[in-house]
């Protein structure tokens, strides 16, 4: 009798399993012009990169990607599809969320919205003093995306969750201006419908939590990745929502990074969990 309640909880067991697959492969996942996201490249991060979050190239180089991990006051370095990953330790553990590069200096994200800044060359350099520590530029919150732009010097950063956001029908972001001694400034906000958001997708209140930001070096639009609810939002360059895109969940696990390379390449790196590694998944740009 027991044997035979296992055996019949087996059968269902695989018929739920066969039931969602099948259900993954009629739901269509789209992506925006360009970019076959269901048919990306594949980087299997080193163990040291289990938990990727947020990714980086120094000038749109895709010789070598940049890129932080929850936990570690490291920046870790390395070519894509390399089985081991350089590390430069700038800070204490702590919850780090982002990279970005610009001017020559670097900029980790932390959740609380602590920045911290350094040359870019002390990458390859121990022993160095270079890093300062930026507190209280930003309102208090939880923070995980973060844009730097090469020509303005300016970071953009949007806040995943701030409680002053009224209603959750906006969610707010920050620029800052980086100068040329790597100091960081607050310099002017902005802003992301979340009703429009809503309005496309056909869905009610939406909880969105911006996980990673970048802007197409192309288009200009805006690219932002909401590992929760795996979408990937784009805006125009005012921030104005014009498309949203389902991510699909087997292969965005947890996205959490996003960038793009100087040949208009896409990347989407996904936190490593219990049955899968970290990982970096590049999608070319197919476009005229």
């Amino acid at each position: 009798m027991y044997a035979r309640k296992l055996i019949s909880v087996w059968v269902m067991f695989l018929c739920l399993v066969i039931l969602s697959t099948a259900c993954l492969q009629k739901r269509k996942f789209d992506g925006p012009e360009g970019y076959a996201l269901n048919t990306p490249l594949k980087f299997v991060m080193p163990t040291s990169l289990h938990e990727i979050s947020g990714i980086a190239f120094y000038k749109g180089n895709p010789d070598t990607v940049y890129a932080e991990q929850d936990e570690d006051g490291k920046v870790f370095y390395l070519k894509p599809g390399d089985h081991h990953a350089e590390a430069y330790k700038f800070g204490k553990h702590g919850d780090y969320e982002d990279i970005a590069i610009s001017n020559d200096f670097v900029i980790m994200l932390k959740s609380n919205g602590s920045l911290f800044t350094f040359p870019f060359a002390d990458l390859h350099q121990e022993g160095t003093e270079r890093v300062v520590e930026w507190k209280d530029l930003l309102p208090k919150g939880e923070y995980e995306a973060m844009y730097a732009d090469e020509a303005s010097r300016q970071i953009y950063i949007l806040c995943k969750n701030c409680p002053d956001e009224n209603d959750k029908k906006i969610t707010k972001g920050y620029i800052l201006q980086l100068n040329n001694q790597g100091q960081l400034s607050l310099q002017g906000n902005f802003a992301v419908d979340v009703e429009d958001v809503d309005k496309i997708l056909g869905e009610k209140k939406m909880d969105f939590r911006p996980s990673a930001l970048a802007q197409n070096p192309r288009t200009k639009e805006w690219y932002i990745i909401a590992s929760i609810g795996k979408v990937l939002v784009v805006t125009d360059s005012n921030w104005k929502v014009t498309a949203v895109y389902h991510l699909n969940p087997a292969l965005y696990v947890q996205p959490e990074g996003i960038a793009f390379d100087k040949n208009n390449n896409l990347y989407i790196s996904n936190e490593g969990g219990d049955l899968h590694s970290g990982n970096i998944l590049k999608t070319a740009w197919k476009g005229k």
